[in-house]
Parts: structure tokens; sequence; C-alpha cells
């Protein structure tokens, strides 16, 4: 089937015959890899290749969750404008999906041509259990089979799965409900079946690739032993409270993240090390990033879903044989990365993708596209979606919102239930980069970015409620 795309959208079409690797890794913070100059990590293959590509000092996850990242990466659309409000779950009246008519990336290279490849996590597709109780497949929880057709978007080799944290036993799907089961960390077993998929797809064709790690992605302690001796007496982020300094229980998570870190660092060396040998690398534009972070402490917290950077801020390296090696400061938001990489690529970008291309500042030919963006977080867990529910309303009404600008980030908070206070505060990214010290705007400070929300929440179909109130 033709995808729908205008004549606007045929921008260009003499592509380079690029390759596109993108290789992504789940819950890793931007600060948690050693050319950041953040963390105390160790990732010499990171780093090495980060020299010959173009880093994004503020790439940003405009969703901190799963899956709403991974829809607005794939389809270069606002979260909230594929429907992601939360992730793919079950059991969840609502829980949103995928939809089979949204196009992406994988669709775009797909009918160009290009042969196409999706290895590891997906949670794109609707979990089986929201439609029966015991799915051919055997996926449980979230988990779902996405069998051959227009739910997988164009991506036609499929060593996949929806949604499971079984890292040291993996299971996943190719092309039958029949599980693969392997009893291997997952990330070298994808690492591995790349490299396969690189040595023997067809050499006339140029191939669009994505490899998605699950690790460091809880539960934190199912990893690769290998680095963990590492960072027993790895220095505290400035942020993390003593209480958390003395506990047990977070050092060994937070040795077990780090060092997870650090055994994706070696299965990223082993990729490069084959894009070299086989000259791929002078011919591939290949992608390091990740779909949010982890708070690991800071703040009192783990996790993600919160608006502070650790949460948000996500490593983005870009390796593109065309540019000059550099650091970038330009604000690259989640629907950003599908009509950046199709431009550097050469391919149409269709018109129902909002986000902004960086590939002519990546070039070096214009200047910062994107001047502020629109992030958010809903109430998405059974136990604060059903009490909303039953009082008549709905979670997307709730959570937080937020502005963000180079050096700027407005929030407006209205919290997980009803009749909580709605909180109003800001951060200089600049002077305060921990965010320990929150200034509340004056009325003329939230009137300017209470009108950029609303004009994003309309454009998005977003209904946050406080938006409709005056500062």
């Amino acid at each position: 089937m033709p995808l729908p795309l205008s004549s606007g959208d045929m921008m260009s079409t003499n592509h380079d015959n690029l390759n596109l690797l993108y290789v992504f890794a789940d819950q890793w913070r931007a600060q948690a890899v050693g050319c950041a100059g953040a963390d105390a990590v160790s990732t010499p293959h990171m780093d090495a290749f980060a020299k010959q590509s173009v880093i994004c000092d503020n790439a940003v996850s405009t969703y901190p969750l799963c899956s709403p990242h991974r829809a607005a990466l794939l389809t270069g659309r606002h979260p909230l404008s594929c429907g992601f409000w939360t992730n793919c779950k079950a059991p969840m009246q609502g829980a949103p999906f995928l939809r089979d008519t949204e196009i992406t990336i994988g669709d775009v290279a797909s009918a160009a041509g290009y042969d196409t490849a999706y290895i590891g996590k997906w949670h794109l597709s609707d979990s089986e259990l929201n439609h029966v109780d015991h799915p051919a497949s055997g996926a449980s929880g979230w988990d779902a089979y996405t069998p051959p057709g227009p739910g997988r978007h164009g991506f036609r080799f499929w060593h996949s799965y929806g949604a499971m944290d079984d890292h040291l036993h993996p299971h996943y799907w190719e092309n039958t409900p029949e599980q693969i089961h392997v009893n291997q960390w997952s990330p070298i077993h994808e690492t591995d079946m790349l490299l396969s998929y690189l040595e023997s797809h067809p050499k006339n064709r140029p191939f669009v690739a994505f490899l998605s790690w699950n690790p460091p992605h809880p539960p934190y302690r199912e990893t690769d032993s290998s680095f963990q001796t590492l960072y027993r007496d790895m220095p505290f982020r400035e942020n993390v409270p003593q209480a958390w300094r003395d506990d047990p229980d977070y050092l060994e998570n937070r040795v077990a993240y780090f060092g997870a870190v650090s055994a994706l660092d070696r299965e990223f060396g082993r990729i490069t090390k084959y894009l070299e040998a086989t000259g791929l690398m002078h011919s591939t534009i290949v992608v390091l990033s990740a779909d949010h972070g982890d708070m690991m402490g800071s703040h009192g917290l783990y996790g993600k879903n919160v608006w502070y950077d650790e949460a948000t801020r996500i490593p983005l390296i870009i390796h593109d044989p065309r540019l000059a090696p550099a650091r970038e400061s330009c604000l690259f938001a989640s629907e950003d990365h599908a009509p950046t990489l199709l431009e550097l690529l050469g391919l149409p970008i269709p018109s129902v993708m909002e986000g902004i291309s960086h590939a002519k500042t990546l070039r070096e030919e214009s200047q910062k596209e994107r001047e502020w963006m629109y992030q958010c977080m809903m109430p998405g867990m059974p136990d604060l979606v059903k009490p909303l529910r039953g009082e008549g309303l709905e979670p997307q009404a709730f959570g937080w919102r937020a502005v963000r600008t180079e050096n700027t980030l407005f929030v407006l908070n209205a919290g997980t239930a009803p009749r909580m206070p709605v909180q109003c505060f800001q951060y200089d990214l600049h002077e305060d980069p921990y965010q320990d010290h929150p200034s509340y705007p004056t009325a003329q400070e939230q009137s300017e970015y209470r009108s950029l929300m609303r004009q994003a929440a309309q454009q998005v179909g977003d209904p946050f409620g406080p938006l409709r109130e005056q500062p």
C-alpha cells in the first residue's frame, strides 16, 4: 500500500544509499556515558565512537516513559498525537498502542526499497491480555506478539518482543506465535542477532535497522555482572540525599545499573568493530541513544516519569560519515528523531510528522530550529487510573506538563488525583543544573509559558485541565 505522501513530502528522493543503524537502550540517562563528563561510568567504546560523531547534549525525552517515547521516535509525532498517554499495558481499558495507520520511519524506508530490521524490545503493540485470557503466543503481562503485517510498520526482519523484563532468560518472536527462549543476558543475544543480520542482509540494498536493548531498565540486578566491581566506590551525584547514600539496597542497585551500562558499552564495541572491519562505518548513519533516563537516587527517586534531567535527558550520539565531529546544543525532542534521520537519508518526510528536522543544524548549514518543546506525564498505573475513572475523570487531565527551552524548564504539576493543588515553578538549567532550587515565576512569565502550553496542547489534543486556569 503506498504511503500517503504529498508532493511537499517528496523533498528529496536522491539519497546517497546510506544505511541507518539506530541502537538504543531503555532507561539509560544522558549523564551515564563517559563522554558526558557527569556520572563516573566507564564507556570506552562509546566514547571513542563519540569522538567521531555529533554529540547532541540537549536531547530530551518528550514523555519520559517507554512506549510514548518509542511512538514519537518512530512516527515523528508528539506521543499524545499518537494517543500515547501511558505505556502499552494490560489489563487496562483504553490502553494505547501504535495504530496500523501511523506512518513510521520503518514504513518510509521499506517503501523506498530499504532492507529493514527490528531487534529487541518493541513495546508498541496492544498487550494481548487486553483481548484474550490465554494468548496462543504465551504472552503474559504487558507483553505481545506482533505478527507479520502492518503492525510491524515496515520492518521485515523481526526478532522482538513487546514488554518483558527477564533480562537473563529473555524470549522473542519472529514470524510465528512460538516463543524463542534464550538463556543469555538479552543485550548479548540481541547484538549477536544484529551482527548476524548485517552479515546476511542483501548487499545490493541499503538497510535501516533498529536494535533496542532493555537494560539498564529494572530489574537492575538481572544483569551481566562483569563490570559491577567498578562501581563500589563510585562518587555520588550531588543531588542524591544522604539517606540514600547509606542504604545498602540502593547501593546494590546503583552498582548494577552502572555495571549494566558498561556491559552495554562492550556490546556496542562489538558493533563498531564489525562496522569498521566491513567498511560499513563509512556508508552508515549510526545512532546511539535511549528512550528516557533513570533518577537512580537523585532527589531521592528511582525511575522516570518526572521532569528532572536525570529522567528526561537521553544520550544522542549521531555518526554520519558526511558530518564533522562536534558537540551540538540544539533542543532535540523525541519527535525530532524520525524527520532528522529521514532528511539525513534523503528520504521523504511525511507531512503528518510534527517533529523538527535538525539535519541542517547537524550539517552546520543553519541555526537551531527548535526554541522550545512540550513535555508531559499522566498517571498511568491502574491504582491511579481506576480511582480517577471512578469519579468520572480521565487521567489525561492530570499529571504534569512542561515547556522546556535550551536553558529554562517551566513546570505545571497537577498531581495524580483530584483536588490536589496545582504547582507552578521553573528552573534555570544553566545556573541550577541539578535542579535543586526551583523558582516561582511572575504572573507575566506564567502567562507567557501557559500560552505556549495552550498552543501545544491544542495541537496534540491534550486535555490538561490546569492549562485553562489563569495564573
